[in-house]
Parts: C-alpha cells; sequence; structure tokens
C-alpha cells in the first residue's frame, strides 16, 4: 500500500480580489476574482470558475435539497496574475519600496501591482 505525498506549502502572493487568468486545464483562457486564497494547500477560489456539482440533502438549515453549483478551489500554479496597468497575465515580483514596504512589481510593464 502506499502513502500520499503531501504537497509542500509555497509563499503564495495572490490576494483575495486580485484579477487573475487561468493558463491550464478545462477553464484555460478565463478570467476571474479570487474569493478566497487557501495557503497551506496552495489553492485559490475563483468567482465563477472551475463549477462543480453537489448533491444536497433537505434539511432545516438548507431547506429544500438538490443539486447546487459552486467553485472549486484551482491550484496556484495553474493561475497567472493580470496587471491592471498593462491588462494582461504576467509573473510578477516582490520588491521593497523606498520606506520599507513590500509591494508586487510587474514583469513586462516594470509598475507597482499593489500601490
Amino acid at each position: 500500500m502506499g502513502y500520499k505525498k503531501v504537497q509542500e506549502p509555497v509563499k503564495v502572493k495572490l490576494k483575495k480580489n486580485d484579477l487573475i487568468e487561468v493558463t491550464t486545464g478545462k477553464e484555460k483562457g478565463k478570467t476571474g476574482k479570487v474569493l478566497k486564497v487557501f495557503r497551506e494547500k496552495n489553492q485559490v477560489l475563483v468567482e465563477k470558475l472551475n463549477l462543480i456539482k453537489r448533491h444536497t440533502r433537505p434539511s432545516p438549515t438548507s431547506g429544500q435539497g438538490g443539486i447546487v453549483e459552486k467553485e472549486a478551489p484551482l491550484y496556484v500554479c495553474k493561475v497567472k496574475l493580470i496587471c491592471p496597468k498593462c491588462a494582461t497575465a504576467t509573473r510578477f515580483r516582490m520588491t521593497q519600496t523606498g520606506e520599507g514596504k513590500k509591494v508586487r512589481v510587474c514583469l513586462k510593464c516594470k509598475e507597482l501591482i499593489d500601490g
């Protein structure tokens, strides 16, 4: 019987409300807004992307049962941040400003992403 390999957590540099583009998989080329970041799992939840169907039973809290569509998390390695200045999916780098604050910088247009 084999063992499950545990994925090492990487430093996720994406934040809530970031605009991202999916680079691989069935959702390739689609864009969306990050709803939640799961740092320990290296995953992000993106608005209206990677939808799955869940069958739910009726309960006093939820009321009627049925088939519910909801978002499933995507791995961080499958998405790229969209730069608000140049409007393209780019890689970015963390740098420090003169005041010592850490900011993200687009590698294409060299502009600050979060200023």
